[in-house]
């Protein structure tokens, strides 16, 4: 039995409720946000989804704990992943699973969130019904067995609504109820339809460079609004390749970043393919995650 929970996310699962319900809490708050605009809310709102959706998602979820696009020290990797949390995506072990599932059976049958079982589905519903999200034991250890090492990272899915309670202490003392409510709960269902487009428009609208066997396309809105994982064909192309955007047309934030933090020392062994010289550095690239 425990086979088919690893290989099939099932779309004829159980409700999830508790999701169900807390999505749609987070949604009708964030409607009330509205009424209650201030910049100094909303500069506190777009730092918080920069550090959470591209530092955070992007960048450590994705690019680093998924494809092992580069490395970096254990403190980074720790203070990145903690970053990721404040998403409110589950906890990291959790995420990167359902990734690597994702990327293993893409736009198949086994596909968590594929279009070709629906636009709502891909976009949302998968994470309403089903074993998507709740992942088992033995999934986890079959595609995630190095992230299962770190005791951090354990701790960090188990309880990875920590993070934003306390981000949630520190916004209420600097601006109060509305600070919170557009740091946080506006934030993050904004936020959570972004990254809800990688998965069901960059499947389903955009350009294709590559011929690849799933339908990922590249779509420049979805990458303006994802810090750069919109260009979702180059990097089912490469998956292990930190850099998304191959030409300076493709803006890739997150790939801008990581160049500077390798500049800073911050991070090593960067894998970025370049589409100019079709070459990939460092070469052994094509073992992707």
């Amino acid at each position: 039995m425990q086979n088919v929970v690893e290989f099939e996310p099932s779309r004829a699962g159980k409700l999830n409720w508790d999701t169900i319900f807390f999505v749609a809490a987070f949604h009708i708050v964030a409607v009330a946000a509205l009424f209650t605009f201030s910049w100094q809310n909303a500069i506190a709102a777009f730092i918080c989804w920069w550090i959470a959706a591209s530092w955070g998602i992007g960048i450590a979820y994705h690019r680093l704990l998924t494809h092992r696009g580069f490395t970096t020290s254990t403190w980074m990797m720790r203070f990145l992943a903690t970053c990721g949390t404040l998403g409110l995506q589950s906890g990291p072990i959790t995420w990167v699973t359902t990734h690597r599932l994702h990327h293993a059976f893409t736009d198949g049958e086994k596909d968590p969130h594929s279009p070709r079982h629906g636009i709502f589905w891909s976009h949302m519903g998968w994470i309403f019904r089903g074993t998507a999200q709740r992942q088992s034991q033995a999934t986890m250890q079959k595609y995630s067995r190095d992230l299962m090492k770190d005791p951090y990272l354990r701790f960090l899915d188990k309880y990875y609504y920590v993070t934003t309670l306390a981000l949630a202490g520190v916004l209420f003392a600097i601006g109060g109820w509305t600070m919170v409510i557009w740091a946080i709960v506006m934030r993050v269902a904004v936020s959570w339809h972004f990254t809800w487009l990688v998965n069901s428009a960059t499947h389903l609208w955009g350009s294709r460079r590559f011929e690849t066997r799933d339908d990922s396309r590249n779509n420049a809105l979805v990458a303006a609004v994802t810090f750069g994982e919109g260009w979702h064909n180059n990097h089912h192309t490469y998956p292990r390749s930190a850099k998304h955007g191959l030409t300076w047309k493709e803006f890739d934030i997150n790939w801008y970043q990581l160049q500077l933090l390798e500049k800073l020392g911050l991070i090593q062994n960067v894998y970025a393919y370049d589409l100019a010289t079709e070459s990939e550095t460092p070469k052994e690239m094509r073992i992707a995650a």
